[in-house]
C-alpha cells in the first residue's frame, strides 16, 4: 500500500513538472520543422511565374527569400492568408525586406489569380506544374513555408499555417543569428 502512495506521488510530480515546464515555454522559439536541406544550399529553382515572368532562384542571393507553398482550395492556405499579406507588407517597408513567394501548388492560374485578386498579395507566384520544385524541398502538405538566407542557404521550414507575428519573429531571430 505504501509501494502505491509513492508510486501515485511520483507519478503526480513528473505530472506537475511536465505542466509546469509547458506553460513557462515559449511555443514559437522552436516552430521549425526538422528538413536535411536546414543549412545547406538551397535546391536550384527554375520556374516561371503565373505571369510568365522567368524565376531562377539562384539570381536571388543577396536576398532573404520566402517561399510559402499555397493551394487556393486548402483551409489553412487561405486562414493564414491575411497574416501573410501583412507579413509581406511590413517587409516591404524594411531595406532589407525579405522578398515573398508563393509556390502554387496543384492548382490552376486562373484560381489563383481569382483567389489573390479577391485576397490580396501582390507578389510573385511561382508555377510548380510538375511537383518538382515540392519534391526538390520535400514538401509533405499546404501551407508549408521556407525561409532562404542572403547566401542561399535553408535556414527554416514551417508546417502548417503561419499566425500573425510568426514570420517577422522568425525573420528577426534568423537576422539577428547571421550578424554573428
Amino acid at each position: 500500500m505504501k509501494a502505491a502512495r509513492i508510486g501515485a506521488l511520483a507519478v503526480g510530480l513528473v505530472m506537475l513538472a511536465l505542466v509546469a515546464v509547458l506553460v513557462v515555454s515559449d511555443g514559437d522559439t522552436d516552430i521549425g520543422a526538422r528538413s536535411p536541406l536546414l543549412g545547406q544550399p538551397a535546391p536550384a529553382i527554375e520556374t516561371t511565374t503565373i505571369d510568365d515572368e522567368p524565376f531562377t532562384l539562384a539570381r536571388r542571393k543577396g536576398s532573404w527569400v520566402v517561399f510559402n507553398f499555397f493551394n487556393s482550395t486548402c483551409v489553412p492556405c487561405i486562414a493564414e492568408h491575411p497574416s501573410l499579406v501583412r507579413f509581406v507588407q511590413a517587409q516591404g517597408a524594411r531595406l532589407d525586406g525579405a522578398e515573398f513567394y508563393t509556390v502554387v501548388n496543384d492548382d490552376a492560374d486562373a484560381a489563383i489569380r481569382d483567389f489573390f485578386v479577391a485576397n490580396g498579395g501582390d507578389w510573385p507566384k511561382l508555377r510548380d506544374t510538375d511537383g518538382a520544385i515540392a519534391v526538390a524541398f520535400g514538401v509533405a502538405k499546404v501551407p508549408e513555408t521556407w525561409i532562404i538566407d542572403p547566401n542561399g542557404f535553408v535556414r527554416l521550414r514551417i508546417l502548417g499555417a503561419v499566425t500573425d507575428g510568426v514570420l517577422e519573429a522568425q525573420m528577426a531571430r534568423l537576422r539577428e543569428g547571421s550578424d554573428s
